[in-house]
């Protein structure tokens, strides 16, 4: 597979403009409005959508090019500038900076990231308003409209609240152009009980000019425009039900013009006091902000025959993309590239209620960052969630479960498996005896091997589905699927799992090493198709797996090269004699505490967040105090002259013996082989989280055979001191339930969604355990007789079950057995 770069920006160092015979592909996404910061259901919505998708078109070898960039005129930035005490142009030069951080960090890979108060949009957007001028497409009418004699001025649409007159909505704070609630399009003098937003006073109605756009005389060239090219482009179904309201409403006139001064100045003498309409001037953004990155701009805007317009954006701003701006754009007469495919999101819910930039409701961009949750995994969670048919919801636990069993037991685990087994020294260490010493292994007759070939044609037939989703119609749901191409490349490395556990390559290293060989090259060629198909969602990631292949970070599925034909001969990918680099794990468990410390921590709006944590710091602050001025005294009131050293040692010896004190890790054996000297006993290698799997002995040899145990999850007691036994020291113990006759032998099981080295913990016990159990203590001894399982086959300590974040353990058929 090819030589296309990967990662934000690394194949735009030099401006692209369409190229005749390649496929040419303009990218926008909704210019987010600049008067705060983005929240997760923002960015899935319109930027994190586009960049995946201008990702793989970059990866398909596609001449793309992605613009956005920060919508910043209007009545809200006029709003927002009051409530700061600053100008308009302070509070779009701080929240731009803010846009900008945001995504830099989510790693939206823009060609050009712009802004719509520059120069450049003026201009673009006073030209096509004199085409529109020139074609008598506008008309000139007296309005009424709400004016503040405290303030004034009059009031635009969003300087305005009241009741929403709409039956049975009465939501009483409605704004002057929408209604938040019922999604109803209003104008000021229709809401009810109407007051300044500014000063509360109730505005009075006035005489003023405006301009107007004749959509119902457009409506013909529109109609056309629609019907053609809604379905050459595959657009949504949420985008073709919401052009298709408007358009059975009945097109009206729409005023273009405000009374403002925070604006698109209109070039005419009796309304230079006034400005354009912001969803008038903010669609002609994409325009000026291509021009901002190539003074060539029209090769890219007035060339329909060779350019395709992708656009991506929430629900709510479908109308003005599919009725307002290309009846603009067609009033002009001029040979535009018009929209072909828009994509559209629902809405992504937050936890209990609604994302609120108003209320400060939600998950915020600048908040994600700070979780220390990698971008990758913030990335995958979204794109998993994305609401494409449906309103979805994010929620913590479900962002854990994704975490822990998707990407850390699935993809993790796959790609670990594979690159850490070829890494190893078959002439060292506890790994002698098997790996290929960082070497890809030749892999002769790879077609002839059964599995092997089959899984070539079952990823054969994953990638040209992915590439049909993410670019290609659909029956059901017509426009680019994301979430759907990114469930195939992860159904790639389930298919990955099941191979290595069908193959049991760690026994054919020792009975049949050419076939060994066949599936750890094949396996480490789906590592890399992995990290190419899984580059537009998770870009770090592949960056990440391409330094674990030591290969350069640049990747392809171009059909030029025949990347996709090359993917059902994984075998084929990686040359043979290649050194691989240094495998680590890819992905860290998110535990129950964490999560819990996150739902509490963005709970309410900001506003209760900055109470919240104004409050802990005086509460931290008093406790700091209250401590330097407390003296440590012992039960008889003189003070102490033990060291703070002696007491912490004689309080640990002296500590309760409670079951918080064992050290149980969900576990998964990774490899299992008899003891070369026992033949009673297995010597596994079990993977509980940490950097390296722990060896362990265990006397399982009668009781369950050897293809049984491997790849099985276990519940481990990690904090035994070490012991040898036969010569094989065990840093670990494996649980098991057992019969009273000793005859039968089980494994105490987590669930299979439990994630890899979470504690299992006990309802009520919390306190930490101890870092090795002192034998002398027999700290063990004494609570392992409480240790059963009841008539559920259910593993507990008295009465409380082994509990997990997936579930409780359970073993299979034993009842009443003794766990030890």
């Amino acid at each position: 597979m090819g030589d296309i770069p990967t990662g934000a920006g690394d194949d735009r160092k030099s401006t692209k403009l369409p190229i005749p015979g390649r496929r040419n592909i303009l990218i926008t996404s909704a210019l987010p409005y600049v008067n705060n910061v983005p929240h997760l259901g923002n960015i899935i919505g319109c930027v994190l959508s586009a960049d995946v998708f201008a990702r793989y078109c970059r990866l398909r070898g596609y001449n793309a090019i992605y613009v956005c960039g920060t919508d910043e005129y209007g009545t809200a930035t006029e709003t927002k500038a009051l409530e700061e005490n600053c100008t308009p142009k302070e509070i779009c030069d701080k929240y731009h900076a803010i846009h900008r951080d945001v995504y830099n960090w989510f790693n939206i890979s823009f060609d050009e990231f712009g802004r719509t108060s520059t120069p450049q949009q003026t201009e673009v957007c006073q030209a096509i308003f004199n085409k529109l001028m020139e074609n008598n497409w506008l008309s000139e009418n007296t309005m009424q409209q709400l004016y503040c004699d405290t303030c004034t001025k009059f009031l635009a649409d969003r300087l305005v609240e009241g009741s929403c007159p709409t039956p049975g909505c009465n939501y009483d704070s409605a704004r002057g152009d929408q209604c938040e609630k019922c999604g109803k399009l209003l104008n000021p003098t229709e809401l009810i009980n109407p007051r300044c937003k500014v000063c509360s006073t109730s505005p009075r109605i006035r005489d003023t000019d405006h301009l107007f756009l004749e959509l119902p005389l457009l409506e013909g060239k529109l109609r056309e425009y629609i019907s053609t090219m809604s379905v050459a482009g595959s657009w949504s179904q949420n985008a073709i039900h919401a052009t298709n309201a408007w358009l059975k409403e009945g097109l009206r006139q729409r005023c273009i013009t405000r009374d403002l001064k925070w604006g698109v100045p209109v070039p005419l003498e009796k309304f230079k006091e006034k400005v354009f309409y912001v969803w008038f001037d903010a669609p002609i953004g994409y325009v000026s902000i291509t021009k901002c990155y190539t003074p060539e701009w029209e090769k890219w805007w007035k060339n329909p025959e060779n350019v395709e317009l992708y656009q991506f954006m929430g629900k709510d701003n479908v109308p003005f993309h599919t009725v307002m701006f290309p009846s603009t754009l067609l009033g002009t007469a001029e040979n535009w590239t018009l929209m072909k495919t828009i994509s559209v999101t629902e809405y992504l819910n937050y936890e209990a209620g609604k994302f609120s930039k108003s209320k400060g409701i939600g998950v915020f961009g600048n908040d994600a960052k700070d979780t220390n949750i990698p971008v990758e995994v913030w990335r995958y969670y979204l794109l998993t969630n994305r609401p494409e048919v449906s309103d979805t919801l994010f929620t913590w636990a479900d962002l854990q479960a994704k975490l822990n069993s998707e990407l850390l037991n699935n993809l993790g685990n796959f790609i670990n498996r594979v690159l850490s087994f070829i890494a190893k020294d078959p002439d060292s260490g506890a790994a002698k005896g098997s790996g290929y010493n960082s070497i890809i292994p030749d892999a002769p007759g790879a077609e002839s091997h059964l599995l092997t070939k089959a899984l070539g044609e079952k990823i054969g037939n994953y990638v040209d589905q992915y590439v049909e989703a993410m670019e290609k119609a659909s029956d059901f749901y017509r426009n680019v699927k994301l979430k759907q191409g990114l469930k195939i490349a992860m159904s790639i490395s389930g298919e990955g799992n099941a191979y290595l556990q069908e193959s049991q390559f760690w026994k054919l290293y020792k009975e049949d090493l050419p076939s060994c060989s066949v599936v750890m090259r094949t396996s480490v060629g789906v590592v890399y198709l992995l990290a190419c198909l899984l580059e537009p969602f998770m870009p770090s990631f592949s960056i990440e797996v391409l330094k674990q292949l030591n290969l350069p970070l640049q990747l392809s599925l171009s059909d030029d090269k025949g990347d996709v034909a090359k993917a059902c001969r994984p075998w084929e990918i990686i040359p043979v004699g290649h050194r691989i680099g240094t495998p680590v794990p890819l992905f860290k468990e998110l535990k129950d505490e964490e999560v819990e410390f996150f739902r509490n921590k963005f709970a309410g709006s900001q506003a209760d967040r900055a109470d919240r944590a104004v409050k802990e710091e005086a509460e931290a602050k008093k406790i700091t105090e209250k401590l330097k001025n407390t003296k440590i005294s012992d039960k008889s009131g003189k003070k102490s002259t033990k060291s703070a050293g002696e007491s912490k040692t004689k309080a640990a010896a002296e500590q309760e013996v409670t079951i918080s004190r064992l050290d149980i890790r969900v576990g998964v054996i990774r490899e299992v082989q008899k003891h070369p000297d026992a033949d009673s006993l297995y010597v596994e290698k079990i993977d509980i989280g940490e950097e390296q799997p722990r060896t362990v002995v265990s006397g399982l040899v009668k009781f369950i055979p050897l293809e049984e145990m491997q790849n099985r999850k276990v519940c481990v007691l990690c904090n035994l001191k070490p012991a040898t036994m036969r010569g094989i020291k065990s840093h670990a113990m494996v649980l098991c339930a057992n019969t009273s006759d000793h005859t039968k032998v089980e494994l105490v099981e987590p669930p299979e969604s439990a994630a890899i080295g979470e504690r299992v913990t006990f309802a009520g016990f919390d306190g930490q355990p101890d870092d090795v159990l002192n034998p002398k203590k027999k700290v063990w001894e004494t609570l392992q007789v409480d240790l059963h399982t009841d008539k559920d086959l259910v593993a507990c300590f008295k009465d409380l079950p082994f509990t997990t974040s997936a579930g409780v353990c359970k073993v299979s058929s034993i009842s009443d057995g003794s766990i030890r």
